[in-house]
C-alpha cells in the first residue's frame, strides 16, 4: 500500500530542491515513488501543478519502440513507430495514475501565496536514509496517510527535532 505525503515549503525553489533530492534517493534505491507533484500557489493566488513525469510521453516512447519493432517485422518500421507512438501517447494520456489533480488543486488552495507543497505517493522507503537528506530543508506536513506516530516523527524531523523522539 502506498502513502500520500504533502509537505509545505515557503517557496517553489525549496520544493524543487527536495524533489531533486528524492529523485537521487530513487536512483539509490532508498525510496520508490509512484507519483511526485509540486503544487505552487503563485503570488497572484493561482494554483500551478508541476508534474514530475508525463504518462503521455512515457506511453508515446513505449509505443514507438513496440510499433517500430512490429513495423520492422512487416518491413514498414517508420509507419509502425508513428502508429505505435500515437497509440501509446493516447493510452498514456488516458491513464492518469497517481495523485488526483482535483485533490492537488484543493490542497494548493490551503497554501499561502508564494508557498509550495511537494506531494509524493510513496510505495516504499527506507526512512533512516531518506529523512537525513530532506530534513535540512524544513517544511511541515500538510497532509498524509501515515499513521499518527510516523507522521509525528516526520514532522519532528522536518522541524529539526530529534527523529527518534
Amino acid at each position: 500500500m502506498s502513502n500520500l505525503i504533502a509537505i509545505a515549503y515557503p517557496d517553489v525553489n525549496t520544493a524543487r530542491t527536495v524533489s531533486d533530492e528524492l529523485r537521487q534517493l530513487m536512483k539509490e534505491q532508498s525510496i520508490v515513488l509512484e507519483d511526485m507533484v509540486i503544487v505552487e500557489r503563485r503570488d497572484d493566488g493561482k494554483i500551478k501543478l508541476h508534474q514530475s513525469g508525463s504518462p503521455a510521453a512515457t506511453g508515446a516512447a513505449g509505443g514507438a519502440l513496440w510499433g517500430g519493432l512490429i513495423g520492422l517485422i512487416f518491413l514498414v518500421p517508420l509507419f509502425g513507430m508513428a502508429i505505435g507512438a500515437a497509440t501509446g501517447a493516447a493510452a498514456g494520456a488516458a491513464t492518469d495514475l497517481g495523485v488526483d489533480n482535483n485533490f492537488l488543486k484543493t490542497l494548493g488552495e490551503r497554501l499561502h501565496q508564494g508557498d509550495a507543497a511537494l506531494v509524493v505517493l510513496v510505495r516504499q522507503s527506507t526512512p533512516d536514509k531518506v529523512l537525513p537528506r530532506i530534513e535540512q530543508y524544513g517544511g511541515h506536513v500538510l497532509q498524509s496517510s501515515l499513521d499518527d506516530e510516523t507522521e509525528a516523527r516526520l514532522e519532528a524531523a522536518l522541524q529539526g527535532q530529534s527523529a527518534a523522539a
